[in-house]
């Protein structure tokens, strides 16, 4: 007899108090830096004239994105760990699942939209402010945010008609796909085939895509006569191309490959990685590589 459950169980991080108090501190301070960190740089954006450009106002929507991506998720943590309660509804499974597969699908499109943006600034300046208009900057910036929820949807929607019998507990610190499809007690390989075929497109079209731009952007670098020009032309992608790799590298890790060939514990560490980490590494990136910011924070 399989009965229906309504509600999971987060096995989070099976350690000691101390460790896990250690662990509570340390996310809770990565909570607030990166809440800080993000909403300084939206207001910096918002506020200075000299980063009224087209790549300042992506790396502001990435900053308004990255506040939101671990908002969905630490809070919910940090709960679990003062509370010591760890059960979480159907639902508000469902729920975190879908707004953060949703925003992760965002930043992969936000990310290919960026190294355009980079591709018509360093191969065709002359032609980039025509071009890289603010009504195209809106339109790209609400593509990549309505691609990735669109995406979500369609993958939330098959998990969310799965039956899920016992055992109710997820070995993870958050609800994720993978750890979540495996407490299916029925048939998942339509769920699992919708799951893995669209987590390659919003992968690998932006990947492609990036990887297209920053061909092109060195190859016109290579043919820069003068040294210094080279420099400064790399300069500009140098940053959005350091939080390419950071993220890519882990959500191929996690989602481009096949179900259970990893054990959970790798996958949770990962997991923090690019869930809790990143977005407090990425204004970090851009302020310490990007000369512009680093002025206007100083005045």
């Amino acid at each position: 007899n399989q009965t229906a459950i309504n509600e999971f169980i987060l096995l989070g991080f099976s350690c000691g108090l101390q460790v896990q108090t250690v662990l509570y501190l340390v996310f809770l301070v990565t909570y607030l830096v990166t809440i800080t960190e993000n909403a300084i740089i939206i207001f910096v954006v918002k506020r200075n004239h000299l980063l009224q450009k087209p790549m300042y106002y992506f790396l502001g929507n990435l900053s308004f994105l990255d506040i939101w991506y671990v908002s969905v998720t630490l809070p919910r943590l940090l709960f679990g760990f003062w509370s010591k309660s760890m059960t979480i509804s159907f639902s508000s499974c469902m729920t975190q699942l879908y707004f953060f597969i949703s925003l992760m699908c965002t930043e992969c499109v936000l990310l290919a939209v960026m190294s355009y943006d980079r591709y018509l600034a360093v191969c065709h300046p002359l032609r980039y402010p025509a071009i890289m208009t603010n009504k195209l900057c809106f339109q790209l910036s609400i593509l990549s945010w309505a691609g990735g929820f669109s995406i979500s949807l369609v993958k939330v929607s098959f998990i969310s008609h799965l039956t899920f019998c016992g055992p109710q507990v997820i070995n993870h610190f958050f609800c994720d796909i993978s750890p979540v499809l495996n407490l299916s007690c029925t048939d998942m390989s339509l769920a699992e085939t919708v799951d893995f075929v669209l987590a390659l497109m919003i992968l690998l079209i932006p990947l492609l895509i990036i990887v297209f731009s920053y061909c092109c952007i060195l190859s016109t670098i290579l043919c820069v006569p003068s040294a210094q020009g080279r420099r400064k032309a790399f300069s500009t992608c140098t940053s959005h191309f350091t939080v390419v790799i950071i993220f890519f590298s882990a959500t191929l890790f996690m989602y481009a490959r096949p179900r259970r060939l990893h054990p959970f514990n790798i996958n949770k560490i990962v997991s923090v990685f690019y869930a809790v980490f990143t977005p407090a590494l990425n204004p970090l990136i851009y302020c310490l590589r990007n000369k512009e910011v680093k002025e206007v924070l100083r005045k």
